[in-house]
């Protein structure tokens, strides 16, 4: 996904999980300086372009505030696995609870890629991101749920390497950073 913070700049952020890339659509707290589903209209919008093929899902505003709920289950379940405390009980009802419907429906399309069939309800969207999140907060090692090693971002990840050892949300952006910080300390220090 492609992300742009508050700088303006742009760069490439793959979280390592579906639920993970909604959840970064923004949030309570320091997230609301991100929100982009401030409507119906906009959580439309990102569904069209996140779901492959511009599929329409109809949405209103209870859809939007539902949409919302699972959002912040889905972030609260992976800040704590970021801290290293239990899943909070309210958010894994709520993940559950959007879990329990039916998800999307997938196919192989034209090109052999997959695709959903239409018509796409957000009930199915919301139980398919709810069940990604079932999947990586259960089957991934929860020491691979991590944040950026970057002290002024707050960015969430599941590290899918193989090695286990990413540390940063995106190379272009934070990685680079301490990069070029830590050459210019061994430059100051020789």
């Amino acid at each position: 996904m492609i992300l742009t913070p508050l700088t303006g700049d742009r760069f490439w952020f793959d979280p390592g999980a579906a639920c993970l890339e909604f959840a970064h659509t923004g949030g309570a707290g320091f997230r609301s300086v991100y929100e982009t589903l401030h409507e119906p209209a906009d959580l439309a919008r990102w569904l069209a372009g996140n779901l492959g093929g511009g599929i329409d899902v109809p949405v209103d505003a209870a859809g939007l505030a539902a949409a919302r709920r699972v959002r912040e289950a889905i972030w609260a379940c992976a800040d704590a696995r970021v801290a290293g405390t239990p899943l909070p009980a309210a958010a894994v009802a709520a993940v559950n609870a959007a879990a329990a419907r039916p998800p999307l429906v997938p196919a192989i399309a034209a090109g052999e890629r997959v695709a959903v069939i239409p018509p796409v309800t957000l009930e199915q969207v919301l139980s398919t991101f709810a069940r990604d999140a079932v999947v990586l907060f259960t089957e991934v090692p929860p020491e691979r749920i991590r944040q950026c090693a970057a002290a002024d971002c707050q960015l969430l990840f599941a590290d899918t390497s193989r090695p286990g050892r990413r540390r940063w949300c995106s190379m272009e952006r934070c990685g680079n950073r301490a990069k070029v910080r830590s050459f210019r300390t061994r430059q100051r220090g020789t």
